[in-house]
């Protein structure tokens, strides 16, 4: 019976080499050619452009917003406590929404990124199971995760599958 386990696993260390080395396994950047590819290259300008137009808004809310605390605070002695305080909650209400400002202007712009990256990721996807299939590949990982590389670059492949 051990003669039987042993045999047994024997074979099955064997079977599991034979099929490791059949399985044909490739690397790619996939990053870099995501960077490349123009429908990135417009959606970062897109994305820019919509950053610095929030941005611009946000900055002139915000200027003005310092030039009322600026005001109140020269002439905040000359006002009344009832007027002080009146003063007071209408800057912190002012300020919480700027606060508010900000972070939903982050969050569409997170929300845009998401929305138009991911039928750029469909398509970068597509090539490379394109070229997965092509050259017969059963797994292509991407080279930054890997320590050691010693097999074949689907990288150039999948960017002239892509046009690039």
């Amino acid at each position: 019976m051990k003669k039987l386990s042993v045999l047994f696993a024997a074979v099955m260390m064997f079977a599991t080499v034979g099929v490791a080395k059949a399985q044909k396994v490739a690397s790619m950047d996939y990053e870099a050619v995501l960077a490349v590819m123009p429908e990135t290259k417009k959606m970062t300008t897109d994305l820019e452009t919509f950053s610095k137009t929030k941005g611009d808004e946000i900055n002139k809310q915000a200027e003005a917003f310092q030039k009322e605390v600026q005001q109140y605070q020269a002439e905040g002695a000359k006002l009344s406590e009832a007027q002080r305080q009146a003063k007071e909650a209408e800057l912190q209400k002012k300020q919480q929404n700027l606060q508010q400002i900000q972070t939903t202007a982050q969050s569409d712009l997170a929300q845009k990124r998401d929305t138009a990256i991911k039928p750029i990721i469909e398509k970068l996807n597509k090539a490379v199971e394109k070229v997965a299939k092509a050259n017969g590949y059963e797994f292509i990982i991407d080279a930054g995760a890997l320590i050691y590389k010693g097999g074949p670059d689907a990288t150039a492949a999948v960017k002239k599958e892509l046009g690039l």
